[in-house]
């Protein structure tokens, strides 16, 4: 039976919009309604009835309390209405608030009802929770040092356990005669040290053992301090010291020789032949640079017979004239009067001078070196030595001209009569040869000769007694002639 059938059998007829309800009495016209009916029945509008739509919601505006007139008392305050209970078959005031009542009091502009304050809780677990956030944190501030150290150590160590370095093994100390080394061994004992004081200076050089009486060759500028009553201090390689005389010097050479007394074990170096010397040779340059002893330097032959002049302090008879050897073993002040080896430990050369920036050839020039040293050949320090000991002067062997050092042009050139002394000297080498006044001589053996002083150098290389063809320029001829070299003595 559907609901149909039971509305019919009750005298009602349905509708989809609504429950069953009352047929209306005949002839009596149906209100149209205006909507659907709400299904749900949601008040306010779920009365059964006509429909009609809901009427818009509204703020209610507060208003102004009416003042009383005047004179008149005030009003008392009226007494608030007692609760009533409610009536039988109505809702609890709970249900009330939840439906009719409730909606028909509800404001939309109103803002949302204020929350219950939270309840107070009790303080006394948050110092301790404190103590354990700080125990925290110092913990890892702790944890992080240590660990910043300890990494900084396993950077620096490479790891916990011993460090070993990689090394060569153990080799013999030995090295070749012929190595640096092997020559410096063999020669260092035979150089010494010389501290020299007087004539109110003083000065630091080098010299080296020609003989086991305790003669030591070294450069006249070195000891020239001490030639009026000074005093010469002898330092060997082994840090022993002596004092020292001196025997005999020539500014002419730049060469000295001083002897040591009562001293035992010396090792004299030995002499080699300068002669037979060739550029690029190697060579080892020993010495004591501003006062460095011992101090060893290599290089090789750079140039022969290199004119070069030192000194001249005292004037004139102070220069020295040097054919010289040049080497580009570093030699520094100091280095003065020390030997210069070939490959085998001979002494072939006496360190004198050096080309500096600041200046020309000097033993004294401090600017250091820049490759370009000079030694006296030791083949004239030997006969130079040789004189020095036997008589305590050398000898300078002459041609017995004057040479004009003012003439610029290529050569050498006699010079003119000074005073009562002629240019060639009378009964002279040179004048035996036929050299006259104002012949200009430009070569010595077929070596060319641009300067006076160059002549001077070339003479001096040679011995006493030696024959030499010079080349002459006479006006517009050329001649060659043969000078046996004279002898004058030198100081």
């Amino acid at each position: 039976m559907t609901m149909e059938d039971a509305a019919e059998g009750a005298g009602t007829k349905p509708t989809w919009w609504s429950r069953p309800r009352p047929a209306p009495a005949a002839g009596t016209p149906r209100p149209a309604p205006l909507h659907g009916e709400d299904p749900y029945a949601t008040p306010p509008y779920g009365d059964l009835g006509p429909w009609s739509p809901a009427p818009p919601v509204q703020r209610p505006r507060p208003t102004a309390p009416v003042p009383p007139p005047p004179g008149a008392p005030p009003a008392a305050a009226a007494p608030a209405p007692a609760p009533s209970a409610p009536a039988p078959g109505s809702p609890a005031p709970a249900a009330a608030a939840r439906g009719g009542a409730g909606w028909r009091g509800y404001d939309p502009w109103a803002g949302p009802p204020a929350r219950p304050a939270p309840e107070a809780r009790p303080e006394a677990g948050r110092p301790r929770r404190r103590r354990l956030v700080s125990g925290a944190v110092l913990l890892a501030l702790l944890a992080g040092g240590a660990g910043g150290v300890f990494g900084a150590y396993l950077e620096r160590t490479g790891g916990l356990g011993t460090v070993t370095l990689p090394q060569a093994p153990p080799e013999s100390a030995e090295r070749p005669a012929d190595s640096v080394a092997g020559i410096a061994a063999a020669t260092l004992p035979g150089v010494v040290t010389l501290h020299v004081r007087g004539a109110g200076s003083q000065g630091t050089g080098t010299g080296f053992v020609l003989d086991e009486r305790g003669h030591i060759l070294t450069n006249h500028h070195v000891v020239s301090p001490a030639e009026e009553g000074g005093r010469i201090q002898v330092t060997f390689s082994s840090g022993e010291t002596a004092g020292a005389r001196l025997i005999g010097g020539d500014s002419g050479y730049d060469l000295a020789v001083v002897k040591v007394d009562g001293v035992s074990g010396l090792r004299p170096l030995p002499l080699g032949d300068s002669d037979t010397v060739q550029v690029g040779d190697p060579v080892v340059a020993i010495g004591a640079p501003f006062d460095l002893a011992g101090t060893v330097t290599s290089g090789i032959i750079s140039a022969k017979e290199r004119p070069i002049t030192a000194g001249g302090e005292r004037g004139a008879s102070d220069i020295a004239y040097v054919d010289a050897l040049q080497t580009d073993a570093p030699i520094n002040p100091g280095n003065s009067g020390g030997p210069l080896v070939d490959a085998r430990g001979r002494v072939i050369g006496v360190n004198s001078a050096i080309r500096s920036v600041e200046g020309t050839p000097g033993g004294d020039a401090q600017g250091g070196s820049i490759g370009l040293g000079f030694a006296i050949p030791i083949n004239q320090g030997k006969r130079v030595a040789e004189e020095l000991i036997n008589t305590g002067r050398a000898t300078h062997p002459v041609i017995g001209v004057s040479v004009d050092m003012s003439y610029t042009g290529e050569g050498a050139l006699v010079g003119v009569p000074d005073g009562d002394r002629p240019a060639v000297v009378p009964g002279g080498p040179a004048d035996q040869a036929g050299i006259e006044d104002g012949d200009v001589i430009t070569a010595v053996d077929d070596a060319l000769v641009r300067t006076g002083e160059e002549l001077i150098v070339k003479i001096r290389s040679h011995r006493p007694g030696d024959a030499l063809a010079l080349t002459v320029r006479r006006a517009e001829e050329e001649l060659t002639v043969t000078v046996t070299l004279g002898t004058a003595s030198g100081g």
